[in-house]
């Protein structure tokens, strides 16, 4: 039996794949994948246990890697956990990246999607939540769809993070892993002193065609609009589109892996209880600089 596809039950996007291995996937396997990917938005493919090489080599098949491989979770290297008493950085991250988000729109250059894989996972909590940001266009009304088309707003990560309490600092050179155990740093990715990135709040999705709502934690202070009314029409957006039937809540297994199309969806983390270890790995795909870079001010 081959390569099968099963809708996510009543959700307007989403698929569970079976009948294939990730770390050998054929050429025409993967084409089909790829097709059923920009279809779906999300595809969950459990008992995959990819390594290291496998996982950044099948993400690599979806283009250039934004990064290759980041740890995310509550562990150190020596596997103890994280202090969760606002001394850690990596702690901060986790907490702010429960907000709905799409990934480095705080970047020049946006995220086309992201690997993700489960290697330690908690007995309770912890699920990562997806939200179909097409659907949700989609659905707005006439009037609103008029009101947001040609917006455009800024996205900073030293913003989003501010927001649960994260005083940042501007680095010259991010980098994505925590070179230690101290907890001191985050390694500075997306905290770049660079200008400010500017992105519209409807997109058009390069290889669909089809319109996106773009918006999500890192987004703030719509160009040419009161601070309050932006900061309101912003959260609006979100509250609309993260509903039933546009969201799902995937709850991990060890060895899941999925993939997500970054450009359609917004994703959040869940909270656990920071007592239990958690280890996730992100492979980050970058996104086409000539369809998903900022805009100019």
């Amino acid at each position: 039996m081959g390569m099968t596809f099963e809708p996510l039950d009543g959700i307007s996007f989403g698929a569970r794949v079976t009948g294939v291995k990730l770390a050998s996937i054929s050429d025409e396997d993967f084409a089909e994948l790829y097709r059923q990917w920009l279809e779906y938005g999300l595809l969950i493919m459990p008992g995959q246990f990819l390594d290291k090489g496998d996982q950044i080599a099948f993400a690599r098949r979806f283009g250039d890697l934004e990064f290759d491989m980041a740890e995310i979770g509550n562990m150190k290297k020596d596997g103890s956990l994280r202090p969760d008493d606002g001394s850690d950085d990596m702690m901060k991250v986790n907490r702010g990246n429960m907000g709905w988000h799409h990934d480095s729109t705080y970047m020049p250059v946006q995220a086309k999607g992201a690997v993700f894989s489960a290697e330690i996972v908690p007995s309770e909590g912890g699920a990562t939540g997806f939200a179909d940001m097409r659907a949700a266009y989609d659905a707005l009304d006439d009037a609103t769809k008029r009101k947001i088309e040609g917006l455009r707003a800024h996205h900073s990560l030293h913003y989003s993070q501010s927001k649960v309490g994260h005083e940042t600092k501007p680095v010259k050179d991010g980098k994505v892993n925590i070179d230690d155990d101290s907890g001191q740093t985050y390694g500075g990715y997306g905290l770049h002193d660079g200008p400010v990135s500017i992105r519209p709040l409807v997109k058009v999705h390069p290889e669909t065609g089809r319109k996106n709502l773009l918006v999500g934690r890192h987004a703030y202070d719509i160009i040419g609009m009161d601070p309050a009314e932006s900061e309101k029409l912003l959260n609006d957006l979100v509250a609309f589109a993260c509903q039933p039937p546009r969201i799902y809540h995937h709850q991990w297994e060890a060895g899941d892996a999925v993939i997500w199309d970054n450009r359609r969806l917004m994703h959040q983390a869940t909270p656990w209880p920071f007592t239990m270890a958690r280890r996730m790995w992100h492979s980050r795909i970058a996104g086409d600089p000539e369809t998903e870079a900022a805009l100019a001010a």
